[in-house]
């Protein structure tokens, strides 16, 4: 007997200057409790000393729509931070996507980009080269709350984001046509709330943790409980 017959998988979506090993131990209580998870490595993650013409959003929006179709069950998709932004490009259309989720997440207007989203000016594409470097003081920004052995792990693993990524505006929004939750971060010292409540303004859900930017590294336990929750009441 199979008793997770039926239930939709995750796809979880890193954001800038990780890689899908960021999802290690929240995929890891996801097993214990019976569900499936999948993973991609963004390519607008790059190596230090990468320069010139580099991935961009859309590079990132292809690979996370090709690993979409590669399943073959119903899926929520999660985005965590940046990973909301190609998150949003790729899922319109996609059958197989059941739910949106943004962890403190961009979930982009079409149009808008990182730098144009909180008022900036949109550069064109085509002349943004090289990489952002990972921000300043990750240990506070991105992992106030995660306890001190698990922050240094991922300090040592963090990687230059291409600049492309941020510049590129998405041209659709799968939240308009999915049905999307968002989880707000409420200690966030990255994307403070009030930068966060715009976004979550689009979801048709909001939830909250008492978290900073990185939950699936401080609190994977209550963030898997959320997503249960979300997965539990998502048509298979």
């Amino acid at each position: 007997m199979n008793e997770t017959t039926g239930r939709p998988q995750f796809l979880l979506v890193h954001g800038a200057w990780h890689g899908s090993w960021c999802w290690r131990e929240l995929q890891d209580v996801l097993a214990d409790r019976g569900w499936t998870s999948h993973t991609v490595d963004l390519p607008s993650v790059v190596p230090e000393g990468s320069d010139g013409k580099l991935p961009g959003l859309l590079d990132d929006a292809r690979v996370v729509r090709e690993k979409i179709e590669s399943i073959q069950a119903p899926l929520v998709v999660v985005g965590h931070s940046y990973g909301g932004a190609p998150v949003t490009q790729a899922t319109p259309g996609a059958a197989n996507v059941s739910h949106l989720v943004y962890v403190a997440a961009f979930a982009l207007d079409e149009g808008e980009s990182l730098m144009t989203c909180f008022g900036g000016e949109q550069p064109d594409p085509a002349t943004v080269e090289g990489v952002i470097p990972v921000r300043e003081d990750p240990a506070q920004t991105l992992y106030n709350d995660v306890p001190q052995d698990k922050r240094k792990a991922a300090l040592a693993r963090l990687l230059p984001q291409t600049a492309l990524s941020f510049a590129e505006p998405v041209s659709r929004a799968g939240w308009k046509t999915v049905p999307t939750s968002y989880v707000l971060c409420d200690d966030d010292r990255s994307l403070p709330p009030s930068y966060q409540q715009p976004f979550a303004e689009r979801a048709g859900a909001v939830h909250h943790l008492p978290s900073g930017h990185t939950p699936l590294l401080s609190m994977p336990e209550k963030l898997a409980d959320l997503l249960e929750r979300i997965a539990h009441d998502t048509p298979a």
